[in-house]
């Protein structure tokens, strides 16, 4: 029977706090890149690429913030669902009997939805890269997504896999960074003194490294590590600020990239303005590195996404793990063929799942907090730090405001 990566290949208790196995720190830093990698998608490229090239280094002040609510948000998250050894959905119903079933339901929907975007981002990718056609590389990219979920260690494939891309993916764009020689000076003082401040670069910013399924991923994985407990906070905290942290810096490289060129004077177009600016600076094998890039983007965005919306829909202890395997693999199949007929994810439907998202996170996030603050009961002998609470309710006002600013648009719809 194959291992899902849901349950973690090896068995018995979790080691002491400090004394972490090295298949243990393996599957922590596995969660560490599955929910920076699961944020690095195909959104999260032309997002960067389009607010660069709108805001130009202005854009840095804004990338700061989000930075700073993300790890806001991360660390009420991961704490929670590390302490408590429960999944969101899990807590959810704890709250509210049927909570975490909604949040379940929201979250697949957008899932869905969006994996049709990453397979088509990996399609992209592999044109860029060998001319190959988008709907065959696609559909060959979700095989291999399928292939690491039924291999005999699927946990430790999954874990290995986010890694050495999300590695190759900031050595690439560093490098084009380098090539493009942005003004590193000029970004540096706009991240205290900003140009111009925009509040929407800076929500949407948020939105897309956090949103929907993506602030989950890590720490779901998390608790297949056996990294669970109270005796583990250190382990947790370190684990969520260095998710946030890789993701970043993914960012931050992106950024000044796409500055490099963009100060230099090139036009970018309207269109494949990323794939444009990586050409503008290092030519074919700027083109080829910018292929490379979508497709790790976009391929450990479909293994996050399947990852951890059949998360939502299975329990770890009464699910099996050939169930496991086959509802993943339904999941990337389901999105793949949807692809394959349609081409790529209509709009309508984009906005529809990206509204599904913005509901989720701040009932999300208002969950964990609840039991944080009222539900101690489910966080063992834990006593919840009290800054560590207020700096969650805080940002989780931000959530309210996506929320809103991602219903605006169905409503427009319908209009």
């Amino acid at each position: 029977m194959s291992h899902s990566p849901e349950t973690p290949p090896s068995t018995g208790p979790a080691p002491p706090a400090g004394r972490m196995t090295a298949s243990t720190r393996s599957t922590l830093l596995g969660a560490m890149f599955l929910m920076a990698t699961s944020a690095i998608g195909p959104g999260f490229i032309t997002q960067t690429t389009a607010f660069t090239v709108q805001l130009g280094a202005a854009f840095a002040f804004a990338i700061a913030v989000s930075i700073v609510i993300d790890i806001a948000l991360q660390l009420n998250v991961w704490r929670v669902i590390g302490v408590s050894g429960r999944r969101a959905q899990e807590l959810g119903n704890l709250v509210l009997p049927g909570l975490g079933w909604v949040m379940a339901a929201l979250l697949l929907v957008g899932g869905l939805v969006f994996n049709i975007g990453n397979v088509s981002g990996a399609g992209l990718g592999t044109d860029a890269m060998f001319g190959l056609d988008p709907k065959i590389g696609g559909a060959l990219s979700a095989l291999v997504a399928i292939g690491v979920f039924v291999s005999k260690r699927a946990g430790v494939a999954v874990d290995r896999i986010v890694v050495v891309l999300g590695l190759l993916m900031i050595v690439l764009t560093t490098w084009i960074a380098v090539t493009s020689g942005p003004p590193v000076g000029t970004a540096l003082r706009n991240v205290v003194l900003p140009d111009e401040v925009d509040f929407l670069a800076i929500t949407t910013l948020v939105g897309g490294t956090i949103g929907g399924y993506i602030v989950y991923a890590g720490a779901h994985r998390l608790l297949d590590s056996g990294v669970t407990g109270p005796a583990h906070v250190r382990d947790i905290t370190r684990g969520s600020i260095t998710g946030i942290v890789i993701t970043g810096i993914m960012r931050v490289v992106l950024f000044l990239a796409i500055l490099g060129v963009v100060a230099g004077g090139a036009d970018l177009g309207t269109e494949n303005q990323a794939a444009n600016a990586f050409g503008q600076a290092a030519g074919e094998f700027g083109l080829r590195a910018f292929g490379v890039v979508l497709w790790a983007a976009s391929i450990t965005s479909i293994i996050g996404a399947s990852y951890t919306s059949v998360s939502f829909v299975t329990s770890r202890t009464r699910t099996s793990d050939r169930t496991r395997t086959l509802l993943v693999v339904a999941f990337i199949a389901v999105t793949t063929l949807a692809f394959v007929l349609i081409g790529a994810a209509p709009t309508t439907l984009l906005v529809f799942a990206g509204a599904f998202n913005g509901l989720l996170l701040p009932i999300g996030i208002a969950v964990v907090l609840w039991v944080a603050t009222r539900r101690g009961d489910l966080l063992g002998a834990y006593r919840y730090p009290r800054w560590l609470l207020v700096i969650g309710w805080l940002a989780w006002l931000l959530t309210l405001y996506l929320a809103v600013n991602s219903v605006r648009p169905v409503i427009d719809l319908f209009a």
